[in-house]
């Protein structure tokens, strides 16, 4: 991986991270496209998967609804959302991908990371995230925010968040 990926650590409620980081909750790394293709084909298909890529690169999937810390083992990523699969001209690819991650706020400059673990495996990808999330952290209340149509206001205390990402 490019030295100028940002990594992110985990974020959210220590209380979460506490209770779902396990051995047997960490995502299924897929390194290759004969580990996708394990994984796409013995699963329900209308829902997207959580992912996070690894600091080494990989891609790992988990069902929907797991949290991102317990997809990471715990770890730090590069890169960590929702993504869904689909089929296109006879093959998998990816036909939404986001960086929704309360736990890891992740950058929507991730993207590279995100696409480097697809290309890896021979999966399809649009050129960017389908969508794309902005996270602040608050300076005065300290919540995780979404920032939502460029309104740079705290939902909790309406404090101005900066403009910069403020996580790490």
């Amino acid at each position: 991986m490019s030295a100028s990926m940002r990594e992110y650590g985990y974020v959210g409620p220590a209380d979460i991270r506490a209770e779902v980081v396990r051995a047997d909750t960490a995502g299924r790394p897929i390194r290759s496209a004969a580990d996708f293709a394990t994984w796409v084909e013995t699963r329900k298909h209308d829902e997207p998967f959580t992912y996070v890529v690894g600091l080494d690169g990989v891609l790992r999937l988990a069902p929907r609804r797991s949290e991102h810390v317990a997809c990471a083992g715990g770890e730090r990523v590069l890169g960590a959302g929702e993504i869904a699969f689909g089929i296109e001209a006879g093959a998998w690819a990816v036909v939404e991908v986001g960086n929704q991650s309360t736990g890891y706020c992740p950058e929507p400059g991730s993207w590279p990371a995100v696409a480097a673990a697809l290309a890896r495996i021979g999966v399809a990808h649009p050129e960017g995230f389908t969508h794309e999330f902005v996270f602040r952290r608050c300076p005065e209340c300290g919540e995780r925010n979404v920032v939502k149509e460029g309104d740079f206001v705290c939902a909790c205390c309406e404090a101005e968040l900066p403009a910069d990402w403020n996580f790490g």
